[in-house]
């Protein structure tokens, strides 16, 4: 994997180091830093089967349309610096800087290698990829179809300034049209900057694959985004792992972290996190504001799409966390978060009791 730090130098790519440990890599394929079992070809299949002919609970998706806050361009174009907004699953927009840089953007009808099968969306994305404005950067987690979208990066190909990925990540982006000057492939602790903010590329606990043989022949990671005084993180996909207190501790305390809540199952521990555990590791990270992500978009599991949103909202009113739940489209400011709606629900309320305004700072 010596020819993805390479690449970047033979680009002039400017990355530092964080001062922390490498991905672990072993005969070709990247590992987590505590030993997980292994996933084989059959497991996957079985897997895949299971999801495809399980018969679900009706609730794993809406029965109404799904409440969105419309957007438009312009209103994206005029909104003040340090906004913020979500797009659906793992996609969030951010504008910094007076510049825009988008986590995850998948835009596809299905988080799938095909478009007549596999995961629908619940709801269209509030804003379309082709009213998206001029990214600065796009950041990627992980190369699984519900986060990287190969429509949507041929598209921002050449409306984008930089494509951020995890190690090996950057070799299909450039396979799919994005030029190889665009690419900056980071390691686990690298940081690089755009546009002078920082993106720091940190362990996740995970793994990755598009096929059926090629288990984690890229990296995945979470990421640090500092903008001056304003710290955000973006977890990616991951399980609960002790990497998070120290994130938290070399870079914290975060103004928002936005956590994977939701797609969990007790059959995958190790690589996704049930609700408790993503409250806990947004205090381990030491975050103000918690906005849940990874939910409200793709039926991925078995549980109730509107119960990651309840559980995580009783947890965090319980444990007196300041959590924002915004509408699909709806803006967040990261200079004063707000609590948000609970839209998921018939009839949406602003949460407005003490615990649910989350008047307690995170711990």
């Amino acid at each position: 994997m010596r020819t993805f730090l390479l690449l970047g130098v033979l680009l002039m790519v400017p990355l530092a180091n964080a001062a922390g440990d490498p991905a672990p890599q072993r005969d070709g394929r990247f590992l987590n830093q505590a030993q997980l079992p292994k996933d084989g070809v059959l497991k996957k299949l079985r897997i895949g089967l299971k999801y495809l002919f399980l018969r679900k609970p009706p609730n794993t998706r809406p029965t109404t349309p799904v409440s969105l806050q419309p957007m438009t361009r312009q209103q994206v174009l005029d909104a003040p610096d340090r906004s913020l907004w979500r797009l659906g699953h793992s996609t969030v927009l951010l504008k910094l800087r007076g510049r825009f840089f988008i986590t995850d953007p998948v835009f596809a009808e299905r988080a799938s290698p095909v478009q007549w099968a596999g995961p629908q969306r619940f709801h269209a994305p509030p804003l379309g990829l082709d009213q998206l404005p001029p990214l600065a950067a796009v950041v990627l987690s992980h190369d699984h179809f519900d986060h990287l979208d190969e429509q949507a990066i041929r598209q921002l190909a050449s409306r984008t300034g930089v494509f951020l990925a995890p190690l090996g990540v950057g070799e299909l982006l450039i396979s799919w049209g994005v030029a190889p000057a665009k690419v900056r492939q980071l390691d686990w602790w690298q940081e690089s900057e755009v546009q002078g903010v920082r993106f720091i590329a940190t362990p996740a606990q995970h793994f990755s694959g598009r096929g059926l043989l090629d288990s984690n022949r890229t990296l995945w990671a979470s990421w640090v985004i500092i903008d001056q005084g304003v710290r955000v993180f973006f977890s990616g996909d991951t399980g609960y792992f002790n990497g998070f207190k120290l994130i938290g501790e070399r870079f914290g305390p975060f103004d928002l972290t936005l956590v994977e809540t939701g797609a969990y199952n007790l059959a995958w521990p190790d690589v996704h996190m049930q609700p408790e555990q993503s409250l806990q590791a947004h205090l381990d990270l030491r975050g103000r504001w918690m906005l849940p992500i990874h939910n409200g978009t793709f039926d991925l599991s078995t549980h109730g799409w509107q119960e990651p949103f309840e559980r995580i909202l009783a947890l965090a009113n319980q444990a007196q966390v300041r959590l924002s739940t915004p509408q699909m489209g709806e803006r967040v400011s990261l200079d004063s978060p707000h609590a948000g709606q609970n839209w998921w629900q018939p009839r949406p309320v602003r949460q407005r009791s003490l615990k649910s305004e989350r008047s307690v700072a995170a711990r």
